[in-house]
Parts: C-alpha cells; sequence; structure tokens
C-alpha cells in the first residue's frame, strides 16, 4: 500500500490543506470518529465496559485532564498510554535544530520558531513529522525534580555566551517537550510540592515559566495522572490548587467477579499452553489461583489501601503453568495438568507483593499469610463444585489411619492406585470432573484432598514439594 507524500515544507503543507488543532480538539475529534465507526475504544482492557471507559469517554468529550485514582494493578497507566491511539497518526512540525520542542507550523511558541517562520518564504520552512507513539511521556513522582519536567537555567548555555534573558538560555523538561502532545505523571501524591506548583501553574494558565524567567511558554498538552485513594486523600499529600483545577476524576478497581479475573489472567499471561509439552488448565484449578486473589484483598491480614494487583494473579497462573509443565517434561506426560500440588510454588511468585497489615497480622509472617489465604480460597471453590454429602465419612475414613501422600513430581497414573483405600475421594473427583484422562483425575483427586483440608476435615503435612494428607493434626 502507498502512504501519500507527506509535505515537507510550510507551503506544501498549507497546500495540502492541514488544519492546526489543539491536543485535546485532535483527541476527541478521532474518539468521536472510533466511536461512530463502532470499532474497540480500549483494547485489551478487560471488566469496565459499563463503569470506568464510560467516564473516560465523558471526560474526552469535555476536554478535561485526568486522574487515574485506583488501587495498584488495576491498569491505570495502561489506560493512560491507551489514548495515545486517539491522536493522529502524524504531527507536522517545524524541523529546525535551534527549535527545543515540536513547534506548531501555524502557530509557534517559541521564538526560535516564530523567527523562522517569520524570516524565509514558506518554500523554504522545513516541515517533519512526529508520530503517534512519540507524542506520549509519563514520569514516575518519587525523585523527580521541577527541572526534570519543568525545566531550567542551562548554566552550559550562560557559560558559552547566552544572556540569561534570553529564550534559548532555558534547558526545557518533559512538559515543554511534550508540547502538542500527552504527559503523564505516576504517583502524583509522591511529587514534590515545588512541582506540583508548577503543574497547577500549566493546568490553570497552560504556561511554563521558569525560576520566575519572564517568558511565557503557551503549552498545548493533554496531563494526566495517577493515584492511590489512600495517599490521594492524605491531608498534605497534594495541594488543594492542583487537586481543583483537575477535570475528571477516573475511579478504577478490581474485576468485580472472578471469571473476568480469569479472563484477564489468560490475556495478560499470554502463555502458549501448545507446543511439545502441552499443558491443559482445568477450570476449577483457574478459579483457585483468581479466587487466591480474591481471598487476598479481603484478608484481615492484609493491607487493604494498599490492595493486591492483578499481577499477583498473573505471576502465580503463570508459576503453576510452568510447575505442570516441568512434571510433563520430566515424567513424558502428554497433557501436564495443574494439581493443587503446583500451588506449592506460589510463595516464589506471591511473597513481596502482599502487604501486611500490621495491625491485624498479629506477627504472623507473609508466608503463613499466604498459607492462610490459599486454604481459605481453596475451600471457597471446593465447596462450589463438591456435594458435602459424603464428605465427613471420608474423613472417619482417614480417621482410621489412612494415609495419602501426593506431590508436584508424582506420575498422574499412580493417583488412582492412591486412594484405593478412600474410594469416595475417587467418586467425589469425578464431581469436580467426569474426565478419565489421568492428569485429569490427579489433578481432581489433590483438589479433594485439598479441599478436605481446607474445611478441616483432615490434616496436612508439606514438605519439599510433597504433601502428606492423615488425621494426624486433628
Amino acid at each position: 500500500m502507498n502512504h501519500p507524500r507527506l509535505p515537507k515544507t510550510l507551503a506544501e503543507l498549507r497546500a495540502s490543506g492541514w488544519k492546526s488543532r489543539t491536543v485535546k480538539d485532535e483527541v476527541r475529534e478521532n474518539f468521536l470518529r472510533l466511536l461512530r465507526e463502532g470499532g474497540e475504544l480500549f483494547p485489551g482492557i478487560v471488566g469496565y465496559d459499563d463503569t470506568v471507559i464510560p467516564e473516560i469517554n465523558i471526560a474526552l468529550l469535555a476536554g478535561h485532564d485526568m486522574l487515574f485514582l485506583g488501587e495498584k494493578g488495576q491498569a491505570k497507566s495502561r489506560l493512560m498510554r491507551l489514548l495515545v491511539r486517539f491522536l493522529d497518526e502524524q504531527l507536522p512540525y517545524l524541523d529546525d535544530p535551534a527549535i527545543p520542542l515540536h513547534d506548531d507550523p501555524y502557530a509557534p511558541i517559541t521564538r526560535a520558531g516564530r523567527r523562522l517562520v517569520a524570516d524565509r518564504p514558506p518554500e523554504e520552512v522545513p516541515i517533519a513529522w512526529w508520530p503517534r507513539d512519540e507524542r506520549y511521556a509519563e514520569r514516575l513522582a518519587p525523585g523527580t525534580k521541577f527541572a526534570d519536567i519543568i525545566g531550567e537555567i542551562d548554566p552550559a548555555k550562560l557559560a558559552g555566551g547566552t544572556s540569561m534573558a534570553s529564550e534559548e538560555a532555558l534547558h526545557l523538561g518533559l512538559i515543554p517537550r511534550m508540547h502538542r502532545g500527552i504527559f503523564a505523571m505516576n504517583e502524583l501524591p509522591e511529587l514534590d510540592e515545588l512541582v506540583q506548583v508548577g503543574m497547577f501553574n500549566i493546568l490553570e494558565e497552560r504556561d511554563v515559566q521558569i525560576r520566575g524567567y519572564p517568558v511565557k511558554f503557551d503549552i498545548d498538552v493533554m496531563l494526566l495522572f495517577s493515584a492511590n485513594p489512600a495517599t490521594y486523600n492524605r491531608s498534605g499529600k497534594v495541594i488543594p490548587q492542583l487537586k481543583d483545577r483537575i477535570g475528571a476524576v477516573i475511579h478504577t478497581h478490581y474485576p468485580r467477579d472472578r471469571d473476568l479475573g480469569i479472563r484477564m489472567v489468560e490475556q495478560e499471561a499470554g502463555i502458549d499452553l501448545g507446543g511439545d509439552w502441552p499443558v491443559v488448565v482445568p477450570w476449577f484449578m483457574k478459579q483457585v489461583v483468581e479466587q487466591i486473589t480474591i481471598a487476598a484483598r479481603k484478608s484481615k491480614y492484609i493491607d487493604h489501601q494498599s490492595g493486591v494487583s492483578a499481577r499477583f494473579s498473573i505471576a502465580n497462573y503463570e508459576t503453576m503453568v510452568a510447575s505442570a509443565r516441568q512434571r510433563g517434561v520430566r515424567l513424558g506426560e502428554r497433557p501436564a495438568v495443574p494439581r493443587i500440588s503446583d500451588l506449592g510454588h506460589l510463595y516464589q511468585s506471591s511473597l513481596g507483593k502482599l502487604e501486611l497489615d500490621l495491625m491485624g497480622s498479629h506477627q504472623m509472617t507473609e508466608r503463613q499469610v499466604l498459607d492462610a489465604v490459599m486454604a481459605e480460597a481453596i475451600a471457597a471453590v471446593f465447596e462450589e463444585y463438591v456435594e458435602a454429602h459424603g464428605l465427613d465419612e471420608i474423613a472417619k475414613v482417614f480417621a482410621k489411619g489412612v494415609k495419602i501422600e501426593v506431590g508436584d513430581m508424582l506420575p498422574s497414573a499412580a493417583y488412582e492406585r492412591l486412594v484405593e483405600d478412600v474410594p469416595a475421594v475417587w467418586q467425589k473427583a469425578f464431581e469436580v470432573n467426569a474426565s478419565q484422562e489421568p492428569a485429569v483425575r490427579a489433578s481432581c483427586i489433590e483438589f479433594v484432598l485439598a479441599g478436605l483440608y481446607a474445611t478441616e476435615r483432615i490434616s496436612r503435612l508439606q514438605s519439599h514439594g510433597r504433601t502428606l494428607y492423615d488425621t494426624g493434626g486433628l
């Protein structure tokens, strides 16, 4: 496909009929076009169709700067980055090394840009094109200085003879350099108060003033912010004037139901379950992994203000699949099917992602909290699958001295033999999944055993990837 040649001079640009627009007008018009065409507005975003996305849509139409307010792992950064798709594919600017930003050919804001347009005929004013993906920049607030995002007097230019009263003496920060683009500040409450004042000035007057230097840059930029409610709402973390100037607050949230969470995990993990060593993940194992995250978010031992990121679910799902695949390769089993014993490896993908509530955890370690959360999650899913009738009878069999040891490296074919003394476990496994595939049967048996433990009918002893179920601890 041949693309039309882009204008290379100001004269050609004028002849092309191109019109200058503000960033927010550009975003609004492109958004309306996509909305009218019925295409997907925010690809890859799951669970926000009826809540978050309508609010973003309205903010875009209203021409508002936005704050995305939510706990960690709620796709705040991804949503901000997706707004780039509402920019034009290419944007013309004055192409001259003396101009420190992407100046509008029709309305330059820099002295060098105005001089270029005034001193040369349109046929000699060079035009270049700024790609859409380069018109977005973001910064993490902690450690960010005024000079980083606003600017500073450049001592090297002063030493070279440039007058301090000259615009050319300035070193521009990220926001001026994103003139005609989108700038995002992550974790706004952690931004230094002096820098917040500079941001407030941009939101209020749309200009940049550096160290009181009396030159104004009429910046055209869409500003986006992200924050955690616990810090954003804390008095003194964000100056009131800045809060007041942010046009729209978009409240994000975790998936409202488990199936949506599973869908998001599968999408984000992006694991190829096929190949030479395929893995088949039973639905109940997907439910358990996501239920672990749900239980963690509700746990009294975990700091609710910090939240439990969606990355917690994703990393745990990836670890579970990797453990099953390792077993498949080592034992020559195709396909490999994840089991409860594979969750014994979740410590490596979970620890460090949970922040304990120091008041509620009662000196419990993070590992102990995770064990409690996993047991709660397994019990919740187990009770959805298995009729309670008959479970106490199974426990009575274990009370007679039956012991069953399972593990992440135990061949699937061994599981039917393991439960010969407790045939009801085999029958309960069929309630979970009627498959005759040995690897699926093994996974179902472990699920039933773990459910019996989680509902406090039998006890469990874990050691180095192996788990012994009996009634010794009851």
